[in-house]
């Protein structure tokens, strides 16, 4: 029945009610008059009687039949409300900054569901994914500590994507391509692999996908089984251990085989991989890394609880010393670099909201072991996280956050507490992107708004310091003090963040950073440059076109 049917049934039993109560007022005189008349008024009076109980009986079978409609209309609204908001087991992640790229990529839609559809023949392709992007970044760094000298940058960084795949028509084949080209102009360093990566294919890859090879979960999602073999980038868990890096100008991406096991609707997920990392090369085509391979096993278990969802993981970096020829940055790799290694990274993530009271967290505990160039890796890293969204227009979440990756004690002990990041990103930990997932401890507080639909506000405050204070600082230009005399200390950041999209073809991102250094970076920082300033200030203004 559909609401205004429903509507329109309310109002007709409302206006038999106001009948019948009519009727009752205009009994009720007459009966009075009856009353004080003869005996020969009894007979009509209790015909009156009778007609009144009759009355107040269907009133009575009137309003139990209003409750039992109400009671009906709750169930089918409560029904259709969960429907709605809860489609699917996966819950949003509210954390921040580790929301992970989709796969496809944002910027990437359905053929049909862009302006091609209006393309004769077009209107109907359901079965083609494209995305064309580009985007430009202008910085303003002042004192980049990055660097290893206190210079005013401003660098224009260009980053053009297109993708395009192939999928349900011929499954179980499907096909999907990414190319991607990124430089730098106006800088005063030398190109480096983090801005510089011309014209290369950063996805290539065939795939099988079988729709509902494992069946289906309580609520009708499918559980698929996707097969690729080929060229990749995708993100994994929290982003902080895999991820393509979407804020730097380049994109991590691997070479192999990935098999996935479920998907994000259903209750439960699974990854497993054996891949080889790109090295990225500035004025050449990208190329495997031969001397590493990066496995992985990764869950999602979401129906377990409404509260949480759990994502266990294991990762292995195995590399082969006799077999290294580059370094990360894509040059030639140093005579130190040619070491064996066997990373071995085992962790447990949980994430959720709790109900309707607005709080939410995000837990993750990782522990390292293995050997790292005749050295034992024995390291360990944690990030707690709490937000409470307040019921207000403007969306309000607040949250406080805690970070820590161990860094190496001795570099003399025959062990290695250093922790390694593997292939993760760093921007949540600073928007200045000077903190990396290896020796530190970092705490923010933040806040986050949505003043309207479109326009989201955010702006935080840091503190950081060295895990190790005789380990180095990698995001600082891997400033050390192997004696730990110039304490923990690295410093204070505030940044601001403001997003707002003009059209659905355009995205305006500014944002401002200011870090303010702590005794470490002010000693260790001085004896590379001597007069260096204290602070830093980042100041940038990226736009981004779809044409989708």
């Amino acid at each position: 029945m559909t609401a205004l049917q429903l509507h329109k049934k309310k109002i007709s039993r409302l206006r038999v009610i106001a009948s019948l109560l009519a009727g009752a007022v205009l009994i009720t005189p007459l009966i009075a008059l009856a009353q004080a008349n003869d005996s020969q008024l009894s007979q009509q009076q209790a015909e009156e009687l009778d007609q009144k109980r009759r009355i107040s009986e269907r009133l009575q079978e009137i309003e139990k039949e209003n409750a039992s409609l109400k009671i009906k209309e709750s169930s089918k609204a409560e029904a259709s409300n969960t429907t709605a908001a809860n489609p699917s087991y996966y819950v949003p992640i509210r954390s921040y900054g580790l929301q992970r790229e989709t796969e496809p990529p944002r910027y990437v839609r359905q053929l049909n569901k862009t302006w091609l559809k209006n393309i004769e023949g077009l209107d109907n392709v359901d079965w083609v994914d494209l995305g064309l992007e580009s985007r430009i970044r202008y910085e303003y760094r002042d004192n980049d500590f990055r660097r290893n000298k206190d210079v005013l940058d401003e660098p224009f960084l260009l980053r053009t994507r297109l993708y395009a795949a192939i999928k349900s028509k011929f499954d179980p084949f499907r096909a999907t391509i990414e190319l991607q080209d990124s430089r730098r102009f106006n800088s005063v360093f030398a190109p480096d692999n983090r801005d510089f990566n011309k014209a290369d294919v950063i996805q290539g890859y065939g795939e099988l996908y079988f729709k509902d090879a494992l069946g289906k979960d309580d609520l009708g999602n499918d559980r698929p089984i996707s097969v690729k073999a080929g060229r990749m980038a995708f993100e994994l868990t929290d982003r902080r251990l895999v991820a393509r890096n979407e804020w730097r100008n380049t994109t991590n991406s691997f070479q192999g085989l990935r098999a996935t096991l479920g998907q994000q609707k259903s209750d439960w997920q699974a990854d497993v991989f054996a891949l080889q990392p790109m090295v990225r090369l500035i004025e050449t085509t990208d190329q495997a890394d031969h001397a590493q391979w990066f496995y992985g096993a990764v869950g999602d278990w979401r129906k377990w609880s409404k509260i949480i969802t759990l994502q266990p993981y294991y990762y292995l970096l195995r590399q082969n010393g006799s077999k290294v020829q580059y370094a990360s940055d894509g040059t030639i790799a140093a005579a130190s670099a040619h070491i064996n290694r066997e990373i071995n990274t085992g962790g447990l993530r949980g994430y959720g909201v709790i109900g309707d009271t607005g709080l939410d967290y995000d837990l993750n505990y990782a522990k390292q072991w293995g050997s790292d160039g005749g050295l034992n890796q024995d390291a360990y890293a944690y990030n707690l996280e709490a937000g409470y969204t307040a019921e207000h227009a403007w969306k309000p979440r607040f949250s406080g956050s805690v970070g820590f990756a161990s860094g190496d004690k001795n570099p003399k002990d025959g062990t290695s507490q250093r922790f390694d990041r593997l292939f993760g990103f760093a921007r949540p930990w600073s928007n200045n992107d000077y903190i990396q997932m290896e020796n530190i401890h970092a705490s923010k507080v933040r806040v986050e708004l949505n003043p309207t639909s479109k326009l989201k506000i955010d702006f935080g405050y840091n503190w950081y310091e060295l895990a190790s204070a005789t380990d180095r600082w990698n995001g600082g230009a891997n400033l050390r003090d192997t004696t730990g005399k110039s304490g923990k200390n690295i410093g204070e950041e505030f940044d601001i963040r403001v997003r707002y999209p003009i059209s659905k073809y355009i995205g305006l991102n500014v944002g401002y950073a200011y870090f303010m250094a702590g005794d470490f970076t002010k000693k260790t920082s001085q004896l590379v440059q001597p007069g260096r300033k204290d602070n830093s200030s980042f100041l940038y203004v990226e736009t981004s076109l779809y044409a989708f």
